[in-house]
């Protein structure tokens, strides 16, 4: 081995030794905060196996003659990032779901890179380890519950997730947070559009800066009352629908149970269930008609009543976010005109798409360069696409 290999190999057990390490006070913290026994068991378990891990790359570094780093990442590991304070328990163990999964991918990539026999067996080990905690994360996030000897509270939160599963693959911080970064989004994209379709077409006017402003104002309160109201209404929309729809499935219950409790029991033996197990299921849901009535409402529209949105948050949320969004490129126009104004107002409308962009990985589990990366493209094509447009209009009309 050359002193470069070793030098590489060295880099590489470095970093699987930060990486387990920091796994280790990942799932060390969560273990602390998961108020299911077995959930808890079940994180410090792999937390054990992470320090496992860690040690392997310790032993091996040191046979290598090399120092064992020092942990350089926080004390709760990925446990206490932003990402994982907003989202709560729920969404931290679906990014270390994802997480797990590139481990896996980067582990097997060293499988074929690293020329060190002692390495590639502790490789073989760890990758056999990451799989059984992707296998394991996907448990405890899906919660698989046992289909037998099902008691009422158990069969209630069995449907629960049941019926969410597919939402729940699609990971929701809270609503309003949501809410909130799409209308920055929408009110930053379509100000910033304005702003520079109209700084284009009056670029040789005394008077531009005013038109901008006055454009410019003029659009975020529009674009704030659109999204407030579109917002409002769409909430209600989806109450109104949610409830007429379980009136439905209410007097559908009253003139025919049997045919509901047999297309309830149908719908599961669908997910996998026996028939025997989605009867018996289905019984200890029937034993309170209110929860048969919700059971096949939540069927039908694949939402319930707990996860509407409130028509006045979303509504407020949806409002302010758009119109802070759309303040933003209209800022320099108050101090500045022309040309000068048009750079400094496409260079922070760039750096806040940026910033949205990033935000918005908080709730899509994107890397955050990457979603901020795109988001800042996006707004630089808009805004050159708007400038020169405008300019050809503001020359044709002779402004």
């Amino acid at each position: 081995m050359t002193d470069h290999e070793r030098e590489h190999l060295i880099d590489a057990l470095s970093g699987n030794w930060q990486a387990e390490m920091r796994g280790f006070h990942t799932y060390s913290m969560l273990a602390t905060r998961a108020s299911d026994p077995q959930q808890c068991r079940s994180l410090r378990s792999m937390a054990l196996a992470e320090k496992h891990h860690a040690d392997l790359w310790a032993s091996r570094l040191t046979a290598l003659g090399a120092a064992v780093p020092v942990y350089d990442g926080p004390e709760g590991g990925d446990a206490d990032s932003l990402a994982s304070r907003i989202g709560g328990l729920d969404l931290s163990l679906r990014r270390l779901e994802l997480d797990e999964s590139r481990d896996i991918a980067r582990y097997g990539k060293q499988l074929r890179e690293l020329d060190d026999p002692d390495s590639v067996a502790i490789l073989n080990q760890v990758i056999h380890d990451e799989r059984d905690h992707y296998i394991t994360l996907g448990n405890i996030i899906r919660h698989h519950l046992p289909v037998t000897q099902l008691d009422p509270g158990s069969a209630r939160a069995a449907l629960d997730n049941l019926i969410a599963a597919r939402d729940k693959d699609r990971p929701r911080a809270a609503g309003w947070i949501g809410d909130a970064i799409y209308g920055v989004n929408d009110g930053l994209g379509a100000i910033f559009g304005i702003v520079s379709g109209v700084a284009g077409a009056t670029e040789r006017s005394p008077a531009g800066a005013h038109y901008v402003l006055i454009a410019g104002l003029a659009g975020m309160i529009a674009s704030a009352l659109s999204m407030g109201s579109g917002a409002y209404l769409a909430a209600k929309s989806e109450k109104e629908i949610y409830e007429a729809e379980f009136q439905r499935e209410r007097e559908a219950v009253e003139s025919n149970e049997p045919e509901a409790r047999e297309l309830l029991s149908l719908t599961y033996q669908t997910r996998g269930l026996t028939a025997e197990d989605a009867d018996h299921f289905v019984g200890h849901i029937a034993a309170d008609k209110d929860q048969l009535v919700q059971a096949l409402a939540r069927e039908r529209l694949h939402v319930s009543e707990e996860g509407l949105s409130n028509p006045w948050v979303s509504a407020t949320s949806g409002a302010i976010s758009t119109a802070i969004g759309a303040f933003v490129p209209i800022i320099p126009f108050f101090f500045m005109h022309g040309l000068p104004a048009m750079l400094v107002a496409a260079a922070i409308s760039l750096v806040a798409h940026f910033a949205v962009g990033a935000s918005k990985s908080l709730i899509t589990i994107r890397s955050w360069w990457a979603s901020g990366l795109e988001m800042t493209f996006v707004g630089a094509i808009e805004g050159v696409v708007t400038y020169f447009i405008g300019v050809g209009i503001g020359r044709l009309a002779g402004m």
